[in-house]
């Protein structure tokens, strides 16, 4: 099965054979409060710093999911409220979410700007153009969801206080794993603000990390599987120029005659818009079932559509583990079975 589900996705092979070791090795079973354990963490932030070229001084940690971090956000670095600029659903759930708990009552006392870059349920992103904007024009710290892009393009991290993702995406491994990562005026905040009543409360993760510990038993094999793709995968900017000559022929691929001519066409028109991680897709509802059906019979996956786009869109993720072959073998498809 070839699968282009944009996440949980498709998982480098060699995460396979990494998995076989920590098995063997015993790292599986390690103690977290363990000098191997705490080994493995070191060499996996050192990683992170160096292959997603992550500003020296900004932090990381480990947290379960994206959704944790939404938490994280609200709880530890908000003090009124947060605003959510969004144009998707997951930018639209991170509002309700953290609404929820600090709620919106004056949008003008609003210390936190929250914004996806990548949304994956639609296939847009917010360019780092745009965030420079936000960035310029708000006084107070800015959080950013790139669950779907960071390890697929270059990201400025200095254009945002915290950076939350998930490794079920352009990272190629399995799910259950995500980075919390967060600047020293994000930290200088959550000091203020001193929030220590949750397990996941931001100062207490950081006082663990800075140990090279977790404040919870964690996923350790996802910790050790992150740790030996990172060794794998090209610096972040190698990695960039592969996914966005990627992404220009998927755009190429849809807005010729031919796919016109075949009812399929790109659900973002803006080409200003479009994510370089995820393509949506549109057509008629009958059309898209019938192809994802006739797919999944010639052994490949497509993404569902998402929310408003359930039934009218496919998903196709662009991420660095789907390999050149497996395109071409989409492309092919897609030219023999159109909508």
């Amino acid at each position: 099965m070839i699968t282009f589900y944009p996440g949980p996705s498709k998982v480098y092979p060699q995460v396979a054979q990494y998995a076989r070791e920590a098995v063997q090795q015993g790292i599986v079973s390690l103690n977290h409060r363990s000098r191997g354990f705490m080994d493995i963490v070191k060499e996996t932030l050192r990683l992170l710093h160096e292959k997603l070229e992550i500003p020296a001084d900004y932090h990381i940690a480990f947290i379960s999911s994206a959704t944790e971090g939404w938490e994280i956000v609200a709880q530890s670095l908000t003090v009124a409220t947060s605003l959510h600029p969004y144009g998707g659903a997951f930018g639209k759930k991170w509002m309700e979410y953290a609404h929820r708990i600090k709620p919106m009552i004056e949008p003008g006392l609003a210390d936190v700007l929250c914004v996806v870059q990548n949304e994956t349920s639609n296939g847009t992103q917010v360019q780092m153009e745009t965030l420079a904007e936000f960035r310029r024009d708000f006084n107070g710290l800015i959080a950013v969801d790139a669950v779907s892009s960071l390890g697929g393009i270059v990201l400025d991290w200095a254009l945002a206080d915290v950076w939350i993702a998930s490794v079920q995406k352009c990272l190629g491994l399995p799910a259950g794993f995500g980075l919390f990562i967060y600047s020293p005026a994000a930290l200088k905040k959550a000091e203020i603000i001193g929030d220590r009543q949750y397990y996941n409360s931001l100062l207490f993760i950081h006082e663990n990390m800075e140990k090279y510990q977790t404040q919870y038993t964690p996923n350790g094999l996802g910790i050790y599987l992150l740790m030996r793709v990172l060794q794998q995968v090209p610096p972040i900017e190698e990695v960039d120029k592969v996914i966005k000559q990627r992404a220009e022929e998927w755009y190429e691929f849809f807005t010729s005659p031919d796919a016109a001519g075949r009812g399929m066409h790109l659900l973002i028109q803006n080409p200003a818009h479009r994510s370089d991680t995820v393509i949506a897709v549109e057509g008629q509802a009958e059309g898209i079932a019938t192809i994802k059906a006739a797919a999944l019979e010639q052994g490949i996956t497509l993404g569902n559509g998402y929310g408003d786009w359930k039934n009218t869109t496919f998903r196709i993720a662009n991420f660095p583990a789907i390999e050149e072959d497996e395109i071409a073998i989409l492309k092919d498809f897609l030219r023999t079975n159109g909508l």
